[in-house]
């Protein structure tokens, strides 16, 4: 057999040599080609449309000064304040001064949960401030030497029934003196931040006895959260031993869910409530605290009240910010793989008159993954009042598995490598 000839050597080297390059080359390429990383996609992220939830007018009165609140707590009882009308400077409160009073005794000494509180004896003094408050046209209530109350049904009828003889009695009986009340008061106020307020006497018939409509919304505020206070400014009526029937001044208690708190009229004053009701908005109640100065009648000064407060409690509802399952966007990879980004939660915030909503997104860069896989998360701002906070962060998910790529797109996709 004749041997070949070099020429085919060569040629049979060349292919021997191309072929060992090939599968060199596969041997390199190919592991590199299936496992080397792929180009992340960024998401496509939407703006939501804005929402939000149409504006109410609060009907304030025309005459007078007024505010009304969501009540607040400790250092910020102010509260959400929803509006005001008037005079923002300190002026005569009337007997809304009586809520300091009582406020200042029962922190001086307080009255247990349930209970009733020491025994005030009643004195002769006791009836000399009965017949002191009588000759200057002060609201009075009786008392006679020899009667023995109780530290709250002392409050009881000087709240209720408004008896400016029962404020010097209480504070007489707590402080040893009216000067030493006052004193004691003045400081209680400064405590609280109430830096409007001042007080001249026990029961407001001084017109030295001012506030401002900010400060009394905080008083109403703390009134409420008084354990004893709150339940007898909400009471319309009550029957004491040896006194008989006692009825609030307040005649609005029970109109559209009023509760409390201080009615009050003088010269200087005019006609004056400071007022509270709870609001039920979905599954949520709410304080309001409100109060209204200055009215030229009591007619007037109801109306007045009853405008505000239904006005501003039309003005709440409960506002869907967003849907679990809203698109905030997609994912697009180089391969052609889709999947939508979606919220994942439902948010609801209970919000008062004209709220606006903004949304923004942010999301990671994803090559791939499971339905359900978080990948980010969706802000959104409400601009007005919202009792829930003024701003909610939602975890975004995708919404569909985000594949992966083929082994052909690995493939054929060699550039990626150089990239």
């Amino acid at each position: 057999m004749s041997r070949p000839s070099p020429a085919v050597y060569r040629r049979r080297r060349i292919v021997v040599g191309a072929a060992l390059l090939v599968v060199a080359l596969l041997a390199t390429y190919l592991p590199v080609a299936l496992f080397a990383p792929v180009p992340a996609a960024s998401a496509a992220l939407v703006t939501l449309p804005e929402t939000g939830s149409p504006a109410v007018s609060l009907q304030t009165p025309a005459q007078g000064t007024s505010a009304i609140a969501v009540a607040g707590e400790g250092d910020d009882a102010a509260g959400l304040v929803l509006g005001s009308s008037g005079s923002t400077d300190s002026i005569p409160i009337a007997s809304i001064t009586k809520t300091i009073t009582a406020l200042v005794v029962l922190d001086e000494k307080p009255i247990a949960d349930g209970g009733q509180g020491p025994d005030i004896a009643i004195t002769q003094q006791d009836a000399d401030f009965l017949a002191a408050t009588i000759a200057v046209g002060g609201s009075w209530a009786s008392v006679y030497p020899g009667q023995v109350l109780s530290e709250r049904q002392v409050i009881e009828i000087m709240m209720l029934e408004s008896a400016n003889n029962y404020s010097l009695t209480l504070t007489t009986w707590a402080f040893g003196s009216v000067d030493a009340y006052l004193a004691a008061a003045t400081e209680w106020l400064a405590e609280k931040g109430l830096t409007g307020t001042a007080v001249a006497d026990t029961s407001g018939l001084d017109p030295g006895s001012r506030s401002t409509t900010r400060d009394l919304l905080a008083l109403g505020a703390l009134a409420l959260a008084d354990p004893v206070l709150a339940p007898i400014v909400g009471t319309a009526s009550d029957t004491l031993p040896e006194l008989g029937t006692i009825d609030n001044t307040n005649d609005l208690l029970g109109q559209i869910g009023i509760d409390g708190i201080k009615t009050g009229t003088t010269d200087e004053a005019g006609f004056c409530l400071l007022f509270s009701a709870d609001y039920t908005v979905g599954d949520e109640t709410f304080p309001l605290v409100g109060v209204v100065l200055g009215a030229p009648s009591e007619d007037q000064l109801h109306a007045s009240v009853l405008s505000l407060l239904q006005s501003a409690q039309s003005g709440f509802q409960v506002l869907r910010v967003v849907s679990a399952g809203d698109v905030v966007g997609s994912y697009t990879t180089a391969w052609g793989a889709e999947a939508d980004v979606i919220a994942t939660e439902d948010v609801d915030a209970t919000v008062w008159s004209g709220v606006e909503v903004t949304s923004s997104t942010e999301a990671e860069n994803r090559e791939s993954g499971a339905a359900g896989t978080e990948v980010g998360t969706a802000r959104f701002d409400l601009a007005g009042v919202s009792l829930d906070g003024p701003e909610f962060t939602v975890p975004v998910a995708l919404a569909s598995e985000l594949d992966g790529p083929d082994l052909g797109w690995r493939l054929a996709n060699p550039g990626r490598l150089f990239g």
